[in-house]
């Protein structure tokens, strides 16, 4: 599981840092100026390659490996918890953050029963 979490957040980090676009139009954005591709690049990109990063370390370094997903975890949890919080302060929002959100709570779950199973 653990490598199939890295490869995913490795896609998702390339695909940002390489066509910080494509991750703008998942909040649908019509372009995106160079501060906003570089909030892009920095948070969905270099976050995601990281995580990806630390995850392979977990794999090969045992003793890495419940603190890695303990803070990974974490951190994806704390995503959602931002998403969760623009839906109670703004009110509705499109499909396409909805999906996000869904896709940072199957992240954190997969995260967490990864860390459950390090045990």
């Amino acid at each position: 599981m653990i490598a199939l979490l890295a490869a995913f957040l490795f896609g998702v980090g390339l695909v940002a840092v390489c066509q910080p676009a494509r991750v703008g139009a998942l909040f649908e954005t019509d372009g995106l100026a160079a501060d906003a591709r570089d909030g892009v690049r920095a948070v969905y990109g270099g976050l995601g390659l990281a995580m990806a990063t630390w995850l392979g370390l977990a794999l090969a370094t045992p003793s890495l490996r419940m603190p890695g997903l303990a803070c990974l975890a974490a951190s994806v949890v704390g995503l959602a918890f931002g998403c969760v919080v623009s839906r109670v302060v703004d009110g509705t929002v499109g499909s396409r953050p909805r999906l996000v959100l869904g896709v940072e709570l199957a992240l954190s779950g997969a995260l967490l029963a990864a860390l459950r199973a390090a045990f």
